[in-house]
């Protein structure tokens, strides 16, 4: 008897001890039944389960890290912290700020009296500045004293703002919500907090690790949160991009935490273009726009989107390396323009050249001020030649390679060892 023959009647024996009843018949042929390749029988299609639905997913619900994963690869991010979502899947739905808590419920009347003693604070300053606008400027010490003194008692009431609500449980739900207004102070007082914990020292310590700092600019301070993404890749600071992954215009996400419109020019570098005749490497511009308006809202800054007349003075160069040239660093840099000054576009066209670009130059020039950066890494791959080709970039055939460097004194050869004589001679 084959295998498959013994397979089969062992299968047979065991359905028989349990036979399958639907509607309080019992099929006896579908029992008795072998592996064959013809249609099942219609009792035997009625008999046969239903598929299993896929259980949908709640954002604010999901709290294991498999149910988190399915989450973000539909494109959903989940809402608030795990241990969060944990707890409201045993909750009643009852509001946050009605938890039948008397610890929590005593705890939230000092902070609303707090917050209230704040809000009169509040109202004081604002009074204060008015008074200060209408009062004269001789009478304030001067112009010069009287804008100093409107600057820090702005400042003051910013800080009243914050301290009115930092301890609120309801915004600080809200903002791990993704739920919170970047016009109020409170939230981009948070947003800049978190920014400051993880993301910006990593930034700092790529930057000067790799020396775009100080090989770029002498120095830079980032009070700009500036993230990076080709397609659907978020690029860390120092990523390896492929070429072909970079060929495309980037997206970028800036997100500012003071409140306010500003212009702002942005620029991307490439410092390590290898010099053959002066055996180093120069500067190349790979894009170049100015007049830029970002705000504490608008945080998206889709380069495709930019006005190429009153822009974009230089459009964009895909990275590529040279094969046996060393990585690349691409440094994105965000450059805040002066209050209301808009750049000339059509002179910086006559000036600006891609080829050469020195950035410490263009910054002196201008009065610019570096205020966020970002970079990634590119070498030679397999997509590269074609990416230049595309582009009509020459040198895909050209590959560096290290030339030996010939020592300057002369190896000493080691004297001959002259052979023993022998003790005694044959006569």
């Amino acid at each position: 008897m084959s295998r498959c023959k013994q397979a089969s009647r062992s299968l047979t024996l065991l359905c028989r001890q349990k036979p399958w009843v639907q509607e309080g018949r019992v099929h006896a042929a579908a029992l008795s039944r072998s592996f064959t390749t013809t249609p099942l029988t219609q009792d035997e299609a009625l008999s046969e389960p239903a598929p299993l639905s896929t259980p949908t997913l709640d954002p604010a619900l999901v709290s294991t890290p498999k149910e988190e994963k399915i989450l973000m690869r539909m494109g959903v991010k989940p809402i608030g912290s795990r241990r969060r979502r944990a707890a409201l899947q045993t909750s009643m739905n009852i509001p946050f700020e009605q938890l039948p808590y008397q610890c929590f419920q005593e705890a939230r009347k000092i902070l609303l009296a707090d917050r209230e003693e704040k809000l009169k604070g509040i109202e004081a300053m604002r009074a204060r500045i008015a008074r200060l606008k209408e009062q004269d400027a001789a009478v304030s010490g001067g112009q010069k004293e009287k804008q100093t003194r409107l600057k820090s008692m702005t400042d003051q009431l910013e800080r009243l703002k914050i301290l009115a609500d930092i301890n609120d449980p309801i915004v600080k739900k809200r903002y791990e919500d993704g739920e919170g207004d970047m016009n109020k102070s409170i939230y981009r007082y948070l947003a800049n907090k978190e920014w400051r914990q993880y993301r910006r020292p990593l930034l700092v310590q790529r930057i000067t690790q790799m020396a775009v700092v100080p090989d770029l600019l002498p120095h830079v301070d980032p009070v700009v949160d500036i993230r990076l993404a080709f397609g659907r890749r978020t690029v860390q600071s120092g990523d390896f991009v492929d070429s072909r992954v970079s060929e495309a215009l980037p997206k970028l996400r800036v997100q500012v935490f003071d409140k306010g419109e500003r212009l702002v020019s942005l620029v991307v570098v490439d410092p390590d273009v290898p010099d053959v005749e002066s055996d180093a490497f120069k500067y190349r511009c790979h894009f170049l726009a100015a007049n830029i308006r970002i705000s504490p809202t608008e945080t998206s800054l889709p380069l495709s989107k930019l006005s190429s007349d009153e822009q974009v003075l230089l459009p964009w160069l895909p990275p590529f390396a040279q094969k046996g040239s060393p990585y690349h660093r691409y440094s994105v840099f965000l450059l805040r323009q002066q209050d209301g000054v808009e750049l000339n576009v059509a002179s910086l066209r006559e000036t600006v050249q891609r080829d050469g670009f020195n950035l410490r130059s263009f910054v002196d020039k201008y009065f610019l001020r570096p205020v966020g950066v970002h970079m990634f890494r590119s070498i030679w791959d397999e997509g590269t030649a074609n990416v230049m080709k595309r582009a009509g970039i020459e040198g895909a055939e050209v590959e560096f390679k290290r030339k030996r460097v010939e020592p300057l004194k002369k190896p000493v050869l080691p004297l001959p060892r002259k052979k023993p004589e022998p003790q005694w001679k044959f006569r």
